[in-house]
């Protein structure tokens, strides 16, 4: 058993690891955006009297206005209290909001526990009362973020299963896939709480990352063996859902609704935006032709206005 446990999570970290790489690389490879299309208004730096500084013709030739603070407090509110969700549905976000914390924490648990076992293999030790800060930081926060994580995310998939299935509103909108993960992680945060009831402290879990980190791996206690099996699926499972918003929503604050360079003369942006009309079209239509770039048809159309303008 202790072999099948070692494999599956070396496997399960290395692959989800792997996978978002990958995932990564090709979102940031993706063309420009239009910012036509996402108008974006930033927080905080748009002018009492205007809804947004892009309203004035020549925003880009005066001084941009960022402002850091309110920037990082949108982002906290958005990614850690679910803000939209409140305003908008209350009874949703009342389950919502402790799912994903439980979510989020039931990560830094894990990682917390593999922190803990490297802290130990080093000599310093990880218990309450501990003569080392780190080492006693390590335990409080390992107990606070596992108990916090398997009691809240237990009590929201429960939640969010039940408002799914008898909401009419959000049950249209909902694939056989959410179904399949809010009851896998269901699992994972039952199977959590089950190996803490016999694991109060998380020492065992520690003890078997302890002996993944030295390549020995150990026997564990069938809850919390139940409760590794399961993490180690969730884990190899996330790449093929949209966990990676988690990530991706950050791209698309920074490098898309917040991206208010001006595209100057002799600047990156311009070099990119060459490129990308520089590309042809791979589709057909009434009003464009194929095997033509997009500053080719761009032309076209000017040339064409031009001649209704005189006519």
């Amino acid at each position: 058993m202790r072999i099948l446990l070692a494999i599956a999570t070396y496997f399960a970290y290395i692959f989800i690891i792997f996978m978002y790489s990958i995932k990564l690389k090709k979102y940031l490879r993706l063309p420009l955006h239009l910012r036509t299309e996402v108008y974006p208004v930033i927080p905080g730096d748009q002018t009492p009297k205007e809804r947004s500084y892009y309203e004035d013709p020549d925003w880009w030739t005066r001084p941009q206005r960022h402002h850091l603070l309110q920037r990082v407090w949108f982002l906290f509110s958005d990614y850690f209290l679910l803000r939209e969700y409140f305003r908008r549905d209350r009874s949703y976000w009342l389950f919502l909001y402790p799912w994903h914390i439980g979510f989020i924490l039931i990560i830094i648990f894990h990682i917390l526990c593999f922190f803990g076992a490297l802290a130990s293999l080093l000599g310093i030790p990880v218990a309450a009362g501990s003569p080392s800060i780190f080492g006693n930081a390590i335990y409080g926060l390992t107990l606070a973020a596992g108990v916090i994580s398997f009691i809240s995310g237990l009590f929201g998939s429960i939640g969010i299963l039940i408002k799914r299935l008898t909401d009419k509103g959000l049950r249209n909108y909902a694939t056989p896939q959410n179904y399949f993960t809010y009851i896998l992680l269901l699992a994972v945060f039952l199977s959590g709480l089950y190996s803490w009831y016999f694991d109060p402290v998380f020492s065992v879990y520690r003890n078997f990352w302890k002996g993944l980190i030295t390549f020995k791996p150990i026997d564990v206690e069938p809850a919390t063996a139940s409760h590794i099996l399961l993490f180690a699926f969730l884990l190899i499972y996330l790449p093929f859902t949209r966990s990676l918003h988690y990530i991706t929503r950050l791209f698309g604050f920074l490098l898309i609704r917040w991206d208010d360079k001006p595209n100057l003369r002799g600047s990156v942006l311009e070099k990119k935006v060459d490129e990308m009309l520089n590309l042809k079209i791979s589709w057909n239509g009434p009003h464009v032709k194929p095997d033509l770039t997009w500053k080719e048809i761009a032309s076209e159309a000017i040339v064409r206005e031009k001649k209704q303008v005189s006519k």
